[in-house]
């Protein structure tokens, strides 16, 4: 890494206290409007640009960059808070911690500019995943010369935050090379659309995104794009973002629920007090939500101080690799479990008037489910199993030694 151009020293970030003091407003703010953006399906546009222009994509950036120079465990901890107030903006900010963290690991004039654009809050989503193709080898988004241009066509689904980001990571194929480009958002022939119908995380705006005659400068072509073999950082990195969202999930779930045991005045007949919140089982559910929010918490930063520990070594080393993507596949395990069961369990401290539509707890589960599908559990499970046991090499997504950002 050149010292000359990337200022890569974390330790003079902005301490703990200092983020906090800063974002945990704005969460709060954001926080207040989750139930009824849940119930319109409204997107959180506006939430979006209070993160953008509070410098929130800035953490990883270094000081020496304009950005807040905070550690992977500094920036998870603000993730799992800004989930339990809406968990839809952390995954669609997924591939932009990813990316910045890219070109501090590139070191290079353009890496520089990309992290200064970061500094002053500018986004990235993604464009990544295509509707139909089963393997990142067979990508139909084409990059093709075009007379003095290089032109872009083709169609992606999964396009996570991109529709609240300024520009979109896209993966394709280049003359039979995987190819990552960097287009704006709002640039001519580029059609976004917020068509995913999950019945959780629904308002990611994890659409459909369709490139039609993008032009592409040369220096937004990045290197060689997701579905290169070997170790990388990235995949648990990506991975810890989606089990932050869980984690903060699970600490909303705890807090609403104490919120509507404490203000509920009606019980059963053979209950054991005369308010729930003074009855013994009822209270053991909440000890039960509380353990797993407090556990669910432990496990990502647990995962983030290897990834820390990782990126700080310059982020190849394979000993390194390997152990933070064991410790995040495990943590995966034990954090879908935890909060699966919480979010189900809540119901238990009432009757079923806690089911009521305008409350939005059936939101938390439906979350929940569908952000522990994305990387299904099972594969993981195994993967770590046939490690421990015959060494075979964990699963991967991304070549570590060309990494999206870095020229070919």
């Amino acid at each position: 890494m050149s010292s000359a151009t990337i200022d890569s020293a974390v330790s003079e970030g902005t301490t703990t206290s200092e983020l906090r003091e800063q974002f945990e407003p704005i969460f709060a703010r954001i926080a207040e409007g989750a139930v009824e953006r849940e119930r319109d399906r409204r997107l959180p546009f506006d939430e979006s640009g209070w993160l953008r222009d509070a410098r929130f994509g800035a953490l990883r950036v270094p000081v020496g960059n304009g950005g807040f120079g905070a550690t992977v465990r500094q920036l998870f901890d603000l993730l799992i808070d800004l989930a339990a107030a809406e968990s839809n903006l952390p995954q669609a900010l997924r591939v932009h911690w990813s990316f910045v963290e890219d070109q501090r690991l590139a070191g290079d004039d353009r890496a520089r500019r990309w992290l200064e654009a970061a500094a002053t809050g500018t986004l990235v989503g993604n464009a990544i995943t295509e509707p139909g193709v089963g393997s990142a080898d067979r990508y139909r988004t084409a990059l093709t010369r075009r007379g003095d241009d290089w032109i872009l066509n083709g169609v992606k689904y999964y396009s996570t935050g991109s529709l609240y980001a300024d520009h979109i990571l896209v993966a394709a194929d280049r003359d039979g090379e995987r190819i990552s480009v960097l287009v704006d958002g709002n640039q001519d022939g580029v059609t976004q659309s917020d068509d995913w119908d999950g019945f959780g995380q629904r308002l990611t705006a994890s659409g459909t995104t369709t490139f039609t005659d993008v032009v592409v400068p040369e220096d937004r072509i990045l290197g060689p794009g997701y579905g290169e073999p070997g170790r990388t950082y990235a995949t648990s990195y990506l991975q810890l973002v989606q089990l932050a969202v869980l984690a903060g999930i699970a600490a909303r779930a705890e807090s609403d629920t104490i919120d509507w045991v404490r203000g509920r005045t009606r019980t059963f007949t053979h209950a054991a007090a005369d308010l729930p919140r003074h009855d013994p089982l009822v209270q053991q559910v909440i000890g039960r939500l509380a353990s797993a929010a407090y556990g669910a918490r432990a496990a990502v930063l647990a995962v983030a101080d290897e990834l820390d520990t990782l990126l700080d070594a310059g982020g190849q080393d394979p000993e390194l690799l390997d152990r933070a993507e064991a410790a995040a596949a495990k943590a995966q395990s034990v954090v879908i479990g935890l909060v699966l069961d919480s979010t189900s369990e809540l119901f238990e401290v009432g009757g079923a008037s806690i089911s009521a539509s305008g409350l939005g707890l059936d939101r938390h589960w439906r979350n929940a489910r569908v952000i522990s599908a994305h990387n299904p559990l099972i594969y993981k499970q195994q993967a770590v199993g046939a490690h421990l046991l015959n060494g075979d090499a964990l699963p991967y997504a991304w070549n570590a030694g060309r990494r999206p950002g870095v020229q070919a």
